[in-house]
């Protein structure tokens, strides 16, 4: 079945090189627009900022965030019309996304699910006899090894003395 209303966000950035009372009239030619055609549910006024890169020689434009319901045919009209206006630089519209949902039972049942495996992890790494542990400090990180691995971290080092001697020589 289709959607009868959406709610969607456009954010249309305005050319600066006409004045600010282009962008007055066409703000209020835009809000028009949409209330005739949908319901209007917030203007956000963002102001003049800087572009990323440049448009048309431009490196600043004048930035507003439309919030409006309506038919899903709309948005496609409204993107038509901003884009033959030579005073909007940049639009982009987008479905604007619902509230979280709250958690239910089948979220709680999950979490309890996650609770459960992480506990089990926990207790695999308590059972399991390492032969290394990692100990964290502020300053650096220490390492403390069996002995076997400490006979084994020299004999590397050995080997690797002997490598460099060889290339060296």
């Amino acid at each position: 079945m289709a959607k009868l209303s959406e709610k969607y966000e456009t954010m249309v950035v305005y050319s600066l090189k006409n004045g600010e009372s282009q962008i007055e009239t066409l703000k209020s030619k835009f809000t028009a627009l949409i209330e005739d055609n949908a319901t209007l549910v917030s203007v956000n006024e963002w102001g003049k900022r800087r572009l990323a890169y440049p448009i048309n020689y431009e490196t600043d434009g004048y930035y507003v965030l439309y919030g409006f319901d309506s038919e899903p045919s709309f948005p496609k009209e409204f993107e038509r019309v901003l884009n033959i206006n030579e005073g909007v630089i940049r639009f982009l519209t987008v479905v604007r996304a619902e509230a979280p949902a709250k958690p239910d039972e089948d979220n709680a049942a999950a979490a309890a699910t996650q609770k459960s495996a992480a506990k089990d992890i926990t207790g695999l790494a308590e059972e399991r006899d390492e032969s290394a542990v990692v100990t964290d400090t502020d300053d650096e990180e220490d390492c403390e090894i069996d002995e076997a691995g400490a006979a084994r971290d020299e004999e590397h080092d050995e080997h690797e003395a002997l490598d460099s001697e060889d290339s060296e020589g």
